[in-house]
């Protein structure tokens, strides 16, 4: 790989003593290709797997699997992610030990999103925003295939986040950059880089923390990362922040062994990932408090209403979910949704300031007088385990799911739970000479092949 002059020249200026080794390990070596598994599923690490250093839930795989044609990557059972970004992870773990209200601000595709939900306190509220309406699907698709109901996806600019006063105990800001981390995987991030870019997104970044920061409370933590190595994207703006907001740095306890570089200056502790040092891609982090001299104020509701209004739980959605005394129920348009009641009032707000895109989770929609259930349903941890059939199927019948083909089953008339290697696919309507495949048409694999060997992760 070609790395451009102006860049090398950057490196060598900023680390002097590592710029070989790292310019050489950016430019020579291959990505290494690691996992999370999904914990809430009773998922595990494969025995004998190299485990991820900073994440317990994590480790790397011997080359690159084809993920696609894994049953178990559809059903929520693991997400692929690199090493590096899942030290989100070990920062929650160590610096929240309560419940929360957690907001990820730049969150799409969602890897940093389904880390803080396995790492967060139980009965923490997370808010998953993407302003890219795009990528804001993506996101709802990556969070509903994770299954954990108190979470919430919405779409809005960090200005309008900022209505949310004093909301959030957490705010992560993995935001927009240079992409200098990851020239090994993104051709395009290499081929775009210039100073300019540089200068243009540090410039942003301040632009999204000065938005968003009155969404979070006093004394609440700012977790800000980047994919980039220079400093005007990194120490430079951690300095900002302190100096703006008089930001009080937060050190995160780290093992020596995980060989993760310090700032290159300042006095703020800071994170760095570096593919000569680490076994991942490049990654800056620092963890600051807002000051607790603010008295905390609440969002102001003004005259916004939620779309989303109550709606009595059906007997028959009653027994779909394992603890539905748990959930209230909200109609959004033709969909019934099942929303944590402990969070519900929390939710309300998110929904009548700044809209949402999706909260907890979606139990079916309204077809005439029958409710169908949804493929979110299928793949809830809230879902009850006995609720529906289940019928267990083999690996092509689980890939011909997966395409969107029809698909022969023996199992009982009516809706059906698809599972492969225990993992729940999503549903069939089985009509006894055949079966309707419900899986959506959004999800579906569009590759025709099938591999002479199945693919298994986990």
């Amino acid at each position: 790989m070609k790395l451009p002059s102006q860049f090398i020249s950057q490196i060598e200026a900023l680390m002097p003593d590592e710029a070989e080794a790292l310019l050489k390990a950016i430019a020579d070596t291959e990505p290494a290709v690691s996992v999370r598994v999904n914990t809430a599923r009773g998922i595990a690490v494969p025995a004998g797997a190299v485990r991820v250093p900073w994440c317990s839930d994590a480790f790397y795989c011997d080359g690159r699997p084809r993920f696609t044609f894994d049953p178990a990557l559809h059903a929520g059972a693991y997400y692929v992610q690199d090493a590096s970004s899942m030290f989100i992870a070990h920062v929650i773990r160590s610096l929240v030990t309560g419940p929360v209200r957690y907001l990820d601000l730049c969150a799409a595709p969602g890897g940093k999103t389904t880390a803080a939900m396995q790492a967060l306190p139980q009965g923490s509220l997370l808010v998953a925003n993407e302003v890219m309406p795009q990528r804001a699907k993506a996101l709802c698709d990556n969070v509903m295939r994770w299954g954990t109901p108190s979470c919430a996806v919405t779409s809005a600019a960090a200005d309008r986040i900022g209505r949310l006063t004093h909301f959030f105990d957490v705010v992560a800001a993995d935001v927009p950059c240079s992409g200098e981390g990851m020239f090994r995987k993104d051709v395009t991030a290499l081929e775009q880089w210039s100073p300019r870019l540089v200068e243009d997104c540090a410039a942003l970044q301040r632009s999204i923390i000065d938005d968003a920061w009155d969404a979070l409370r006093p004394g609440g933590l700012l977790i800000y990362s980047t994919c980039t190595y220079n400093r005007s994207e990194d120490e430079d703006n951690v300095a900002y922040i302190i100096e703006k907001y008089g930001a009080l740095p937060v050190e995160v306890p780290t093992n020596d062994e995980w060989n993760i570089a310090g700032a290159v200056c300042g006095d703020a502790p800071c994170y760095r990932f570096m593919p000569h040092r680490t076994r991942g891609e490049g990654l800056f982090m620092a963890v600051l408090r807002k000051p607790d001299t603010e008295r905390r104020r609440e969002p102001k509701m003004k005259k916004a209403k939620p779309s989303q209004r109550p709606a009595k739980m059906p007997a028959t959605v009653s027994q779909w979910l394992a603890q539905p005394d748990d959930y209230e129920i909200k109609m959004s348009g033709d969909s019934l949704i099942a929303v944590p009641a402990v969070h519900a009032q929390s939710l309300a707000v998110v929904e009548a300031i700044v809209g949402v895109l999706s909260m907890g989770v979606e139990l079916g929609v309204t077809k005439g007088k029958s409710l169908v259930p949804s493929h979110a349903l299928a793949l809830s941890t809230a879902l009850r385990a006995d609720a529906f059939a289940t019928v267990e199927v083999d690996y092509a019948t689980a890939i011909a799911y997966l395409r969107g083909d029809a698909v022969v089953i023996d199992a009982p008339r009516g809706h059906v739970l698809l599972t492969c290697r225990g993992h729940v696919l999503g549903f069939a309507n089985n009509l006894g000479n055949r079966a309707n495949n419900m899986y959506p048409k959004p999800l579906r694999i569009l590759s025709t092949h099938i591999p002479d060997e199945p693919v298994k992760v986990v």
